[in-house]
């Protein structure tokens, strides 16, 4: 991936792949995303950026004032937490064997790792208890919608993705973000079937959308709430 700006429209662009179009994205970050086909030449790319930069414009516009209202959480008794779309409050708990458990309606977090690793070491135990439950959760979820979807995943895989939600390799493998465990159960569905289409369709394509819309016909729904409540979904 190499950054090239062109006019006042600064973007990353991605090696090319066996596409007929180019894809713009705007990543959860803010950056604007470019893939291409193999036979384009960097001007032309230019050139398509440039085409569409009203709809970069509308779209960067969009994503400031959604994280606008981001959530800034901190590390104390009573904050809340979000999993499986449900708010939890936090215990700060001395003498607990685990480092973080679900227990009763609230996140349990031993007290020492505050005391001893401060945000940094907190953060890696809730980071570890979504990936965890997230690798049974979407693999069963995988399963379920890879028959309905014609396609099989070669692996999947759990880690922290940044500001994407998640990807499809080459090779057909699947890698989600664990924050996905935040979101609601239909949410983390859509992640999951949106990846799977991938393996048939690797842009986002009126061909894709169609895929996406045979196997879930309110996708659109979903990808709306998500699109105006990801940024909430954080540590």
């Amino acid at each position: 991936m190499s950054a090239r700006r062109v006019r006042d429209i600064e973007y990353q662009l991605l090696p090319g792949t066996d596409r007929k179009t180019t894809d713009i994205i705007i990543e959860r970050n803010g950056e604007v995303v470019v893939r291409p086909p193999k036979a384009c030449s960097p001007e032309i790319i230019d050139a398509v950026v440039v085409s569409k930069r009203m709809w970069i414009y509308r779209n960067l516009a969009e994503w400031r004032d959604l994280n606008a209202t981001a959530v800034v959480r901190e590390w104390v008794n009573g904050e809340s937490f979000l999993y499986l779309g449900r708010t939890y409050r936090l215990s700060l708990v001395s003498d607990q064997g685990f480092d973080l458990k679900l227990k009763e309606g609230r996140f349990c977090l031993n007290r020492k790792l505050i005391d001893e690793g401060g945000t940094t070491a907190a953060k890696k135990a809730f980071e570890q208890y979504y990936s965890t439950k997230a690798l049974k959760r979407i693999r069963e979820r995988v399963n379920y919608f890879a028959p309905k979807v014609g396609v099989a995943p070669s692996n999947i895989t759990i880690k922290d993705m940044k500001y994407r939600w998640a990807s499809c390799s080459k090779s057909n493998g699947l890698t989600f973000n664990w924050k996905c465990m935040m979101a609601t159960h239909r949410i983390i569905d859509y992640i999951i079937v949106h990846e799977l289409c991938h393996i048939h369709q690797r842009d986002h394509s009126d061909a894709f959308w169609n895929e996406v819309d045979k196997v879930m016909p309110d996708y659109r729904e979903r990808k709306q709430w998500l699109k105006l409540n990801g940024a909430g979904l954080c540590l």
